[in-house]
C-alpha cells in the first residue's frame, strides 16, 4: 500500500480544482497545460508529507511523481526533501535521493514544483561539491523547469553567503525569452543583492540595458528608490 498517495487523495477537494487550474495555467497554449489538479492547498499537502515520509520507499515516490496530478507529484517531492534531510550522516541515501530528483525533471514541470523543490534538495547537496551541473541545467536543460532548477538551487549557497553562482547562471540566462526565468533570475539576484547590495549594483550597471524589464524589476525592487529610478531610466 502507498501510504503517500492513499492519504494525500484522501484530501481532494473539488470545490478548489477549478481556481488552481487558473492560477497555474493549465489552458491550451499556456505554461501548466493539460496538468490536472485534486485540489489541495500546499499547507494540506506539508502536513500529510510530514506524517507518512517514514514510511514511503523509493517505489511508492516513483508512483507519485509520475502522476497525472499535480499535488501528488509535489507531494513526493517534498518527501524526497524529507528523507534527504533527515539521513544527513548516510551519504549514499542522499545520493539515492538526488538521483531520484535529477531523473525525474520531466516531472518537475512547473513553477511551484520547482521552487520547493530544488534547492532544500540539490542546492544543500552541492553546497561542499562541484557545481557544473547547475551551469549543465541553465545552459543545456530540455525545458525551462530544468534551466529554473539551475537557477532557484543557488538560494541555498545565497543563504550560507555565497552569490557568485547565482551571478554567473544569471549571465547565462539574462537573454531568456520566457517571463518565468525573467522572475526566477530576478528574484535571486534580488536574493543576492540583500547580501551585498554594492555587488548587485555593479553587476546591473552594464548589464541592466539588455535585461527584461521584468527581470531588472524584480531585481531591483528591495534598493532604495534613487537606485531603482536610475536602473529603470538605463
Amino acid at each position: 500500500m502507498n501510504i503517500l498517495l492513499e492519504q494525500i487523495s484522501n484530501h481532494a477537494d473539488p470545490s478548489q480544482v477549478e481556481g488552481l487550474m487558473r492560477f497555474f495555467k493549465t489552458g491550451p497554449g499556456q505554461y501548466g497545460y493539460g496538468d490536472r489538479f485534486l485540489g489541495i492547498k500546499v499547507p494540506v499537502t506539508r502536513g500529510v508529507v510530514k506524517e507518512c515520509w517514514p514510511r514511503v520507499s523509493f517505489d511508492d515516490l516513483e508512483e507519485c511523481v509520475t502522476s497525472q496530478y499535480h499535488e501528488v507529484r509535489l507531494a513526493a517531492l517534498l518527501t524526497l526533501i524529507e528523507i534527504f534531510s533527515h539521513n544527513k550522516k548516510n551519504p549514499g541515501l542522499q545520493q539515492q535521493s538526488v538521483d531520484f530528483y535529477l531523473s525525474h525533471t520531466d516531472r518537475i514541470n512547473n513553477w511551484d514544483l520547482v521552487d520547493l523543490s530544488c534547492y532544500p534538495l540539490l542546492g544543500t547537496w552541492l553546497l561542499d561539491k562541484d557545481r557544473t551541473l547547475l551551469y549543465d541545467l541553465a545552459r543545456n536543460g530540455k525545458t525551462m523547469w530544468e534551466q529554473r532548477i539551475g537557477m532557484v538551487s543557488t538560494m541555498q549557497f545565497i543563504r550560507h553567503g555565497e552569490t557568485a553562482d547565482t551571478y554567473a547562471i544569471a549571465e547565462i540566462l539574462l537573454n531568456h525569452k520566457h517571463d518565468l526565468i525573467h522572475k526566477a533570475v530576478g528574484w535571486l539576484l534580488r536574493e543576492a543583492g540583500k547580501r551585498d547590495t554594492d555587488k548587485l549594483k555593479a553587476w546591473l550597471e552594464p548589464r541592466c540595458h539588455a535585461m527584461p524589464r521584468t527581470m531588472l524589476r524584480y531585481a531591483i525592487e528591495k534598493l532604495p528608490e534613487t537606485d531603482r529610478r536610475y536602473f529603470m531610466a538605463l
